[in-house]
């Protein structure tokens, strides 16, 4: 069992990341106290996730050991800071993404906690050294971005900042492995992180190649859901190339290096994203996905049900 487990982690902020962190955090049996500074939001927050959380029982995907009556009494919602942050060793940040308001938040935390205690960031975008910068012991500071949805979605990028102490990135990677989650360390931090700029690599280019009238967006989409998704969900790139030949992957790239480095060097300039190219991109987006809430919405729902049964399906093969 670990050493961490049934010790308090303070949520700041009450919308999507924060009620997803919070049910995170309760699946592994640590008591959560979620936060909001307007007065009812927390409270309302509890009613989201006690919902979210009873839907998942009746899908028979609840995580963790503990039944939702166990979990929820886990969790408590606060409107006062200071009281929240009693007794917490960790405290996971989720307000909007504004660098002001997530410099304020940690300003104000660092003077109601002991020194010991952890500040992560949810931000999926914003430099720790930015972050942190009204922090004045920054070595206790550590990025900790989710994927959304977090539930399903496992990863969680760890970020120091560069006075971040190795025992805390060692903290924050237990506590996330212990929740069921799959954290990835970063060295050092870089703009982007490790997934933005992978994610942004590939919309980059099939920006370009629907842009030039090489493919449809409805085709390029089926390219990464049909083809590079399905391997993707597995495995990563690096060990795609080094299986994808006879002998590993000196030998891959001994046969492939020179034909990467031809089809590389015809990526296009990076795309502006605006004028007739996203007039066109969005026309035909908006004609397989109608951009009203309802259509949306249901997309959504539909995004979600299919990541459950694909982490389903990962629990029951993988591990």
């Amino acid at each position: 069992m670990s050493a961490l487990k049934g010790k308090i982690i303070t949520v700041v902020g009450s919308g999507l990341i924060g009620r997803s962190w919070a049910m995170v955090f309760l699946s592994g049996g640590y008591k959560v106290k979620i936060y909001d500074n307007k007065p009812g939001q927390a409270s309302g927050a509890i009613t989201e996730i006690r919902k979210q959380l009873e839907e998942l029982q009746q899908a028979k995907m609840l995580r963790g050991n503990l039944n939702v009556t166990e979990q929820l009494t886990l969790l408590s919602s606060h409107d006062d800071l200071q009281q929240a942050l009693e007794g917490a060793f960790f405290v996971q940040e989720c307000v909007f993404e504004d660098l002001e308001a997530k410099q304020t938040v940690f300003h104000e935390v660092e003077n109601l906690v002991t020194e010991s205690v952890i500040l992560s960031s949810s931000t999926s975008c914003l430099m720790p050294s930015n972050v942190f910068s009204r922090v004045q012991n920054r070595t206790r500071c550590i990025i900790s971005h989710p994927v959304n949805p977090p539930y399903y979605v496992r990863l969680v990028e760890l970020v120091p900042h560069p006075e971040t102490l190795p025992a805390v990135m060692d903290v924050a990677y237990s506590l996330m492995t212990d929740v069921g989650q799959a954290p990835v360390r970063l060295k050092k931090e870089i703009d982007g992180f490790a997934l933005n700029r992978v994610q942004y690599a590939i919309i980059a280019e099939s920006w370009r190649l629907v842009q030039d009238g090489v493919i449809s967006v409805k085709d390029i989409d089926l390219v990464m859901s049909e083809g590079l998704g399905m391997r993707y969900a597995f495995i990563g790139p690096i060990e795609t190339m080094h299986l994808n030949a006879p002998e590993g992957m000196k030998d891959y790239l001994q046969r492939y290096s020179d034909g990467m480095k031809r089809v590389l060097n015809t990526f296009g300039p990076v795309p502006d994203f605006s004028g007739e190219s996203a007039d066109r991109i969005i026309k035909e987006i908006c004609e397989l996905i109608p951009s009203e809430q309802e259509h949306l919405t249901a997309r959504r729902e539909r995004r979600d049900q299919l990541l459950m049964g694909l982490a389903k399906l990962k629990m029951r093969l993988v591990h």
